[in-house]
């Protein structure tokens, strides 16, 4: 059935509106269409008439116009008077037509308009141009004969009749249409009149309707409200509204409040007998088994249990106390623990549930003809001072309402009250019980007690004893323990004095250092000159003198970096760096560094790398090269003949110790380097991996070296998470093999690892600068041998540039000053930065400058802030030269204004790359 269409109260009422509105409309078309057509009949009449009337005037006026200028040419002879009849005979019948025109609707007087102007016609050709032709002859007998007849006269009299008569006939006309328009006015003041008595009756009809449809449908409403006021209290009666308005809302509303107070009283009468159903109930079973009976009648319910909460060793229990049309004792489980299951989620989060989606597996309803499915599940905690002390489960064929859900929620608010009181006095008669029986008890161990208590002033006395023996020894723990502070404190001050010893040691060393490396670079500076005898005037002899000065030079500088790296070793202040590291590109390095060395000794290199090595691993590069690199290094120095071998590859799973898998590594590399020289006794393999020793005195002497590499490639594999293994013959050779993890996911902590080939684990952490001020020596870079560029080159840049020396050692000076005048360069030389600064001042601009940093009065760092501050030269390039192997050294030169940095002992092609760059830029 289709639903009824809504017609409100305010629809109605603009409806009906709308239909006067509508009617006014069409009336207000109507009438405006009328005055319309009126309005345009009257303009009609008074464009047309008035314009007919006023050409007929025009065209007898032109008339006049010539017959006036004829007579009086004719009389004076003046042309003047020919001006008006010429004007007029051009004119008249300009407006004749246009009368023509206008009279399109009226044959009879366009007929007698062309009568008119045949008699014009006719009196200008009769009268009008003869007598200007003879006046202008000046025959004047002819004119006096044609005056004495004078037919003019009887045209212009016949013309004036015709004019009457046409305009007698337009009148009337005109009077005719004004009849009709007044006719038309009437009829259209009766239609106004008639229209407005029709709107006005169509709104009586409309507001008629509506205020029968809303007061009917009122007082139905009223009477409805009225019987079931006198049913008295009687609430089953209620409002029928057919129509389909805001009324039948109100009828709708008032059906729900009467079916709410219905509800309510339903509600109420089921919670006072609820209430009163278990009064005098004193156990717990019997109130759940009378109170489940109670509320399954009263919702309807075909299946329910009581569980009733129990303190045991597992927690809080809910043991079932009654159930409602139970099976054989089936109804739901016999205890559960909060938590368990949806009944003890409920319980846990003291919250109802209704569930009405039941699945297949749930306990089955029983009836005399079967077993039926419920379609509906409520489940409800019982709660006392926000605990639950009780739930209750219900099942039923059909689905809980919301009033039935509100019964038992309101019921239940007081319920755990009762529950608790029954409880409460339960334990109160268990108690009594058990009072009863320990009273007997207690009269019986009073009597032990008694006994008991004069043995326990015995036991009294021997703790006393035994106390006094403990406050002597108590004594004797405090002073231990002072002791035990002072010993502590004296190792505090221990290790504070190795701190500062430590300190001590790597500000000797950085000092040592430059005060080593600064001699040094002008000794390697001026041998390199003398070795490369650039004027031809040094014999053989002497070159080679000069080039051992060279090389024990770079043997001296290698010892220095040496020793400076073993010294951050063993303080723990050697940075390491991780990051990938590409194994692809390494035979590569090894060949490209070490491919002349075998040749000059005449030795073969082989380089085996595995397919399984991945590409990628995560090392600190500069470490692991520094290993590789004094491997290498060692075997061909001790290989005179046969080969140096570099196996690459990646330790198999199964050859992987139990130390090695505690590392969190992506995988383990091997990289061993095998020579054919003269081999290392077996019990001196753990002597070569310590500072300053070798196999023996003869290999000393042989061979030179400071012991040092080993111990430092040692310390840097364990730095890196990894050993080094030694395998060695005497007489066949020996095998250096580096175990090294790759470090993804960062360091490990080594304290935990105990390699195979390793006594003590290093703890390896990644560098943190210490609160403490602390000198901390840092790895020098060694020079990077540039491309050697052409002489052409070199003289092009270099030829007749200003050069700056600052430098408090002469020897550095003459040793530089020499070399750059070679190339064609002008030296001047400041022995301080105050010197520099007044010859930046004084003379010529300078197109570089070399800047010592350490010097006395002014050093490097404040004499580049004053050029780049105070003399505002932020363009000249400065190189800035140190000795001194300090932490950021480099990024201090920067910072303070330096272009460039380079570290002594200096190498001629490094310095004279890096000035080419500068004074190119």
């Amino acid at each position: 059935m289709e639903k009824k269409m809504r017609f409100g109260i305010k629809s109605k009422i603009i409806i009906g509106y709308l239909i006067v509105i509508v009617c006014l409309f069409i009336a207000f078309i109507v009438l405006n269409s009328q005055i319309s057509s009126l309005q345009k009949e009257r303009n009609f009449i008074i464009d047309h008439d008035i314009e007919v009337h006023d050409l007929t005037n025009r065209i007898e006026k032109h008339l006049l116009d010539m017959e006036t200028g004829q007579r009086g040419y004719i009389i004076t002879g003046e042309a003047s008077y020919l001006e008006p009849y010429n004007s007029a005979a051009s004119s008249w019948e300009k407006d004749y037509n246009a009368l023509y025109q206008l009279l399109n609707n009226n044959p009879n007087q366009q007929e007698k308009l062309e009568k008119i102007k045949g008699s014009i016609q006719d009196w200008i050709q009769a009268a009008g141009e003869p007598t200007i032709a003879l006046k202008k002859e000046n025959n004047t007998k002819e004119l006096q004969q044609f005056f004495e007849k004078d037919p003019g006269r009887q045209y212009m009299d016949d013309i004036r009749s015709q004019f009457t008569s046409f305009r007698n006939v337009e009148k009337k006309s005109t009077e005719t249409r004004a009849t009709e328009l007044d006719e038309k006015n009437q009829k259209i003041k009766i239609g106004l009149y008639g229209l407005l008595l029709f709107v006005t009756l169509i709104s009586l009809a409309i507001a008629i309707v509506l205020s029968n449809s809303i007061v009917n449908t009122i007082k139905e409403v009223t009477q409805t409200i009225k019987r079931i006021t006198a049913s008295k209290g009687e609430l089953k009666g209620r409002i029928k509204v057919r129509s389909n308005d805001e009324i039948k809302d109100l009828g709708i509303a008032t059906n729900a409040l009467l079916e709410n107070i219905e509800e309510r009283n339903w509600l109420q009468t089921n919670i006072a007998h609820a209430v009163t159903m278990y009064q005098g109930i004193a156990s717990v079973d019997k109130l759940a088994e009378k109170f489940l009976f109670t509320v399954s009648e009263m919702t309807g319910a075909s299946f329910g249990a009581f569980y009733v909460r129990e303190e045991n060793d597992k927690g809080d229990l809910f043991v079932k106390q009654a159930a409602f049309a139970d099976r054989k004792g089936d109804a739901g489980r016999e205890s559960f623990l909060i938590g368990q299951g949806l009944i003890g989620q409920a319980a846990l989060e003291k919250r109802t549930l209704v569930i009405n989606d039941v699945p297949d597996t749930y306990q089955l309803i029983t009836s005399g003809l079967g077993d039926v499915k419920p379609k509906s599940i409520f489940i409800v905690p019982v709660l006392f001072e926000d605990e639950v002390i009780a739930v209750i489960e219900l099942a039923s064929l059909h689905e809980f309402t919301v009033l039935e859900q509100e019964l038992i929620s309101q019921v239940i608010e007081t319920f755990g009250l009762t529950i608790n009181g029954v409880i409460r006095r339960m334990e109160i008669a268990r108690l009594l019980k058990e009072s009863q029986a320990m009273t007997e008890e207690l009269q019986a161990q009073s009597e032990e007690l008694q006994t008991q208590s004069e043995e326990l002033q015995m036991q009294s006395e021997e703790l006393r004893m035994i106390n006094e023996q403990l406050e002597e020894r108590t004594k004797d723990a405090e002073e231990k323990s002072f002791e035990l502070e002072a010993a502590k404190e004296d190792l505090e001050e221990k290790a504070h004095q190795l701190e500062l010893n430590s300190q001590y040691k790597s500000e000797f060393l950085a000092n040592m250092s430059h005060e080593l490396r600064t001699p040094l670079n002008s000794i390697l500076i001026l041998s390199e000159m003398l070795e490369e005898n650039a004027a031809k005037t040094l014999s053989e002899d002497e070159e080679e003198y000069a080039r051992i000065i060279h090389s024990s030079g770079k043997d001296l500088l290698a010892l220095i970096n040496d020793i400076l790296d073993l010294s951050k070793v063993e303080s723990g202040k050697l940075d390491v760096l991780l990051a990938e590291m590409n194994m692809s590109e390494l035979p590569d390095q090894i060949e490209r560094n070490f491919s002349h060395v075998a040749e000059q000794k005449e030795v073969k290199l082989k380089i085996n790398k595995a397919q399984d090595v991945p590409d990628i691993i995560h090392t600190d590069e500069k470490r692991f090269q520094q290993i590789v690199k004094n491997l290498l290094s060692n075997a061909f120095k001790f290989t005179e003949s046969g080969s140096v071998t570099v196996s690459i590859q990646q330790v198999a799973n199964h050859r992987l110790t139990t130390a090695m898998r505690t590392v969190d590594t992506d995988c383990w590399l091997e990289i061993a380097v095998a020579d054919t020289g003269i081999g290392i006794p077996k019990e001196k393999h753990q002597l070569i991996f310590e500072a300053f020793q070798q196999a023996d005195g003869a290999t000393v002497r042989k061979y030179g070296g400071t012991g040092l590499g080993l111990s430092i490639c040692s310390e840097f594999a364990k730095l890196l998470g990894g050993w080094i293994s030694l395998s060695s013959e005497v007489g066949k050779g020996s095998t250096f093999t580096l175990y090294l993890p790759s470090l993804s996911k960062g360091l490990v902590d080594y304290e935990k690892v105990n390699f195979a080939y390793e006594e003590v684990a290093v703890s390896v952490e990644e560098a943190v600068e210490e609160a403490k001020p602390e000198a901390e020596i840092t790895e020098v870079d060694h020079p990077v041998q540039p491309v050697e560029p052409s002489l052409q080159d070199d003289e092009n840049v270099f030829q007749d540039k200003r050069v700056l020396i600052v430098d408090d050692d002469q020897r550095n000076i003459f040793a530089l000053k020499t070399a750059l005048a070679k190339q064609g360069m002008t030296i001047m030389t400041a022995h301080n930065g105050i010197e520099c600064l007044e010859m930046m001042k004084n003379s010529e601009p300078f197109d570089l400058i070399l800047m010592d940093i350490m010097m006395p009065q002014m050093d490097g760092y404040e004499a580049m802030q004053k050029i780049r501050g105070e003399l505002k030269l932020v363009d000249l390039p400065i190189i800035a030269l140190t000795a001194k192997a300090m932490k950021n050294d480099r990024e201090k030169c920067l910072e303070a204004g330096a272009s460039d940095y380079i570290s002594k002992p200096l190498d001629l092609n490094q310095l004279f790359s890096v000035m080419r760059v500068w004074l190119v830029n």
